[in-house]
């Protein structure tokens, strides 16, 4: 199949491909809660060297306004804190001290620890996915990655990304769209 986006040779839908995907990615696909069907989600083999953003538009061509990354986030209040996966479009940041400090109700916010971030998530570092996060994460999702047509996302793994409309994001449990979360 054409890939929706990028140049890649293939974009198989993603349920074709659960064993590239990192296990917790491969459970919600197999299991897709969204009203978007799954077999829209498509997945591309890429070269993990070629994993980082800037590098993979070049390499696959996919612009900016195309790609979203995943981050983990950690808000503390006190002696409690709430991991969060934030999503927003490769040309933008989180805003992790303004917005997303407050939608945690948290008094500090900052990017989780990497050892954290995977140990949590059971995916690979530079390749985490907002599909596939623990269920009791909030999942907030840039409005501009929501209104995407198709977005590239993580796979779980540094190795191969998925296409997912901008769409599917916003349905999966526990999404919050909230407008200025990229900025």
């Amino acid at each position: 199949m054409p890939a929706p986006i990028g140049d890649f040779d293939e974009a198989p839908p993603a349920t074709e491909c659960l064993d590239l995907l990192a296990p917790p990615v491969a459970a919600v696909l197999r299991a897709w809660p969204g009203p978007v069907p799954v077999e829209r989600v498509r997945y591309v083999d890429t070269d993990p060297a070629n994993a980082d953003t800037a590098v993979f538009g070049e390499v696959y061509g996919v612009p900016p306004e195309q790609s979203a990354n995943c981050v983990v986030v950690a808000g503390k209040r006190g002696q409690d804190v709430t991991l969060a996966g934030c999503v927003v479009l490769a040309h933008t940041r989180a805003d992790v001290n303004g917005l997303v400090r407050r939608h945690l109700g948290a008094r500090k916010a900052s990017f989780a620890a990497m050892d954290t971030a995977v140990g949590e998530t059971g995916m690979e570092y530079g390749g985490i996915s907002p599909i596939g996060l623990p269920d009791h994460w909030p999942l907030l999702i840039d409005a501009a990655v929501a209104s995407t047509p198709y977005v590239v996302v993580g796979s779980g793994r540094r190795r191969g990304k998925l296409l997912v409309p901008g769409e599917a994001l916003a349905a999966l449990p526990g999404a919050v769209v909230l407008d200025g979360l990229g900025g």
